[in-house]
């Protein structure tokens, strides 16, 4: 196991889904985590089953889409816990959104992670930052078995073109960065999850003939799980993985294998 002893995290999305499993993850490897979430009750049922388990967390507030509170989860992360090495840049929305809400969140909140942290962690003796994209930061998805019609499309309006914009300019951003900050000291990779049993996915996941599209199109014959996609950001985020930069990692079952 991956050792992320005395450093400090923070987790934005931290409330549910991949977000409270990489905040339990953490936790469990060593760190203190700050477990932000624009949903604070949620974030404080995180940090209660991190205490439960023998982990160090708190919670904040923090909406993504505005710099200055992001601003503000970094300044009182390293104040409350006396430093800063690990952002995660997870929090995020699914396709059912408009174009720009999609974008504020799944793109410009990304952008302000790394625009603020990064910068930060440099100057503060480096650091890791993880950025959830997708496999719609990789290739077009199709989430049903039958060709959309007109009607449908028209109706999905921005939510699902946005949603692949968002997740292939977190890709971007991720390679940018990684080239800007690592002679920094700070690495800047991303993990494009295959899709997952959380929330986000339930939509999908309570039609049976979709729920089973989806697995046919994992060669591994399943969907993941939050706790799968905490173990790789924790890698990432550790000396393990010192080496690894700039890297855009599919979590996926194979589905990007195709």
């Amino acid at each position: 196991m991956s050792s992320l002893e005395g450093k400090v995290a923070l987790i934005t999305g931290a409330g549910g889904g991949i977000g409270r499993a990489s905040a339990i993850d953490m936790a469990a490897r060593g760190a203190a985590v700050m477990c932000a979430d624009i949903n604070t009750q949620a974030a404080e049922g995180t940090v209660a089953l991190v205490s439960e388990a023998g982990g160090v967390a708190d919670s904040c507030a923090v909406d993504v889409s505005n710099a200055e509170e992001v601003r503000r989860a970094i300044e009182a992360t390293a104040e409350r816990f006396g430093g800063l090495q690990v952002l995660f840049n997870n929090a995020g929305v699914g396709g059912g959104y408009d174009w720009d809400q999609t974008i504020a969140i799944n793109l410009t909140g990304v952008y302000y992670g790394l625009r603020i942290g990064a910068p930060y962690l440099a100057q503060n003796g480096g650091g890791a930052i993880i950025n959830t994209s997708s496999i719609a930061g990789l290739v077009g998805l199709s989430a049903s078995p039958l060709p959309p019609t007109l009607e449908e499309l028209e109706e999905a309006e921005g939510g699902p073109g946005a949603y692949i914009a968002a997740k292939h300019g977190v890709a971007g951003l991720t390679k940018q960065f990684a080239i800007n900050y690592g002679a920094l000291g700070v690495r800047v990779n991303a993990i494009s999850p295959g899709f997952i049993e959380t929330a986000m996915t339930a939509e999908f996941r309570a039609e049976p003939e979709i729920e089973q599209y989806l697995i046919s199109q994992h060669p591994i014959g399943r969907l993941g799980r939050p706790e799968e996609i905490a173990s790789v950001a924790s890698f990432l985020a550790s000396e393990d993985a010192s080496f690894i930069n700039g890297v855009v990692l599919p979590v996926d079952g194979g589905y990007t294998a195709r």
